[in-house]
C-alpha cells in the first residue's frame, strides 16, 4: 500500500505528512505530529478524548481518515493557549478543579470552545447537551458545566 501525501492546515500551521490510506487523523496526529492532547478512549468515536475541530465542526479524529484533512483545517487542544497564556476555558476548569485524571479534558475544552464560539452565551441544558458527546469517568461533569459557563460569562464580559 503506497503512502498519502497531505497538506493541511493544523492549528494555524502549514502541515505536511505522509499516511496510509486507512490511517487515522487520531494516529497521525499523536504518532507522527507529537500532538499527543488528543486521546484514544474508544476508538469508535463514542467518548470524545479525541476531539478536534475539523474546519470549524467537532469531529471525533479516531474516525476521520488522516487522508481527508488534505486541504482542511485542523484544530487541536494544542492551538487553544496562546503561549504560556491559557485559554480562558482552560483557566476556568483549572479555578473550578473540574478535572482529575485528565483523560477527558482535551476534548472536553475543544468542545466547549467549539460550543462557545457557536454560541456565547449558551444555558447550562445547551451545555449538557453540547458535552454529551464527552465521557468522563472521574469528575460528575458539574464542575465542568460551572466552569464552561463562567468562561461564556467572562468572555461575554458579563
Amino acid at each position: 500500500m503506497s503512502k498519502i501525501h497531505v497538506t493541511t492546515t493544523i492549528n494555524g500551521d502549514a502541515v505536511e505528512y505522509l499516511c496510509e490510506p486507512t490511517e487515522t487523523l487520531l494516529d497521525v496526529l499523536r504518532d507522527r505530529l507529537d500532538l499527543t492532547g488528543a486521546k484514544e478512549g474508544c476508538s469508535t468515536g463514542d467518548c470524545g478524548a479525541c476531539s478536534v475541530t475539523f474546519d470549524g465542526r467537532l469531529v471525533s479524529s479516531c474516525l476521520v481518515l488522516a487522508a481527508e484533512a488534505e486541504g482542511h483545517e485542523i484544530a487541536t487542544i494544542e492551538g487553544m493557549a496562546e503561549g504560556e497564556n491559557l485559554h480562558i476555558l482552560q483557566s476556568k476548569i483549572l479555578e473550578h478543579a473540574a478535572l482529575q485524571c485528565g483523560v477527558c479534558t482535551p476534548g472536553i475544552l475543544v468542545a466547549a470552545k467549539a460550543l462557545l464560539e457557536k454560541n456565547p452565551d449558551p444555558s447550562e441544558e445547551e451545555v449538557r447537551f453540547w458535552l454529551a458527546g464527552n465521557l468522563c469517568r472521574c469528575t460528575g461533569y458539574d464542575k465542568i458545566i460551572r466552569a464552561v459557563l463562567d468562561a461564556a460569562a467572562e468572555m461575554r464580559g458579563a
